[in-house]
């Protein structure tokens, strides 16, 4: 009975951390295209191209992760957002 716990609770845990690696490549992807939208303005197809690209990458270099390490790369993702929110109304209208 302790293995099955034990299996279970190891099985939940990688499960809710694929989940979350998956929720920060959605993100991260869901900005590159939104990013890419705006910039070059490419229809619904390239748009979710470039979303899934965006996620898989996310979830190839996060493949051997733990927890700590997902956090910090959804902290810097977070802080480099802010970065160029600050540069986008700071910046000089031309």
């Amino acid at each position: 009975m302790d293995n099955v716990q034990d299996r279970f609770r190891t099985s939940s845990s990688t499960l809710i951390l694929l989940s979350a690696r998956l929720l920060s490549g959605l993100f991260l992807g869901l900005c590159m295209a939104l990013i890419g939208q705006e910039i070059i303005g490419y229809a619904s197809l390239s748009f979710v191209f470039v979303l899934v690209a965006f996620t898989s990458v996310v979830m190839r270099i996060s493949r051997n992760w733990s927890w700590a390490y997902l956090f910090i790369f959804n902290l810097i993702c977070v802080l480099i957002g802010l970065l160029l929110r600050m540069y986008i109304l700071f910046a000089p209208t031309a």
